[in-house]
């Protein structure tokens, strides 16, 4: 992804005044990681929060897209609103999948309505994905239970138990170089209603953030992905 970025940002018109990995972390401190506008931040779930904080120091704005951290966000958030920092998360910088999470969370208000329909979710994504569920499943997931009342939480059904009726089963599966499968399902005793959103390459999700970091400058507090598409979720 790292690279994916520094391409697409290159090909905007936008300077890379800092890349930083694992091997030269510390460059983090330097003057050039001061000068610049906006960071973009993919990393890992072990490292996003302290190179996020990190940014804050040097009072840099920060987009990012690494999830399995999510228990820290609140505190981040916080931060931001309280002035120390500005931020820009989301889970999922797709256009597709923004649009696709949208219809996902008016697809849950109306099922709401209808019992006999039992919801599940799927999501698929390479061999080198560090984190389950997917974060973006985790946003799908949190947008029904947050809108049907049947369903009480989400949860990995475990190998040979069933999950309880209250209850969303998310299910993962790692394989090959998929860049993003995610498949929301409503079935009854006659019949089922399925969207599905699946992304063919990783450049969407580089060419989302670069744009979110365009939207960042200038800006302070804590922002999410569908204020910069203006989608309401």
């Amino acid at each position: 992804m790292g690279h994916m970025i520094e391409k697409v940002a290159r090909e905007r018109g936008h300077s890379i005044v800092a890349v930083i990995d694992a091997d030269n972390v510390d460059q983090i401190d330097s003057p050039e990681f001061r000068r610049a506008d906006v960071a973009i931040e993919f990393s890992t779930p072990s490292t996003a929060v302290d190179l996020i904080l990190r940014a804050f120091t040097s009072k840099v704005p920060v987009v990012s897209g690494t999830t399995g951290w999510l228990d820290s966000l609140p505190d981040l958030r916080d931060m931001c609103d309280k002035g120390a920092g500005t931020l820009l998360y989301s889970s999922n910088f797709s256009v597709g999948v923004n649009v696709f999470m949208a219809v996902n969370e008016y697809l849950a208000q109306l099922m709401d309505r209808f019992p006999e329909y039992s919801p599940s979710l799927t999501e698929v994504h390479h061999i080198h994905k560090l984190d389950h569920p997917s974060g973006t499943a985790v946003t799908l997931a949190n947008e029904i239970v947050e809108r049907v009342e049947r369903v009480r939480d989400w949860a990995e059904p475990v190998c040979g138990c069933e999950t309880p009726s209250d209850s969303l089963p998310v299910y993962h599966e790692r394989r090959g170089e998929v860049p993003g499968i995610h498949t929301v399902s409503w079935k009854s005793p006659v019949d089922e209603i399925t969207i599905r959103h699946e992304a063919f390459s990783r450049e969407g999700f580089a060419l989302g953030a670069v744009m979110a970091a365009e939207w960042l400058k200038g800006k302070q507090g804590f922002h999410t992905f569908s204020e910069v598409l203006g989608i309401s979720l």
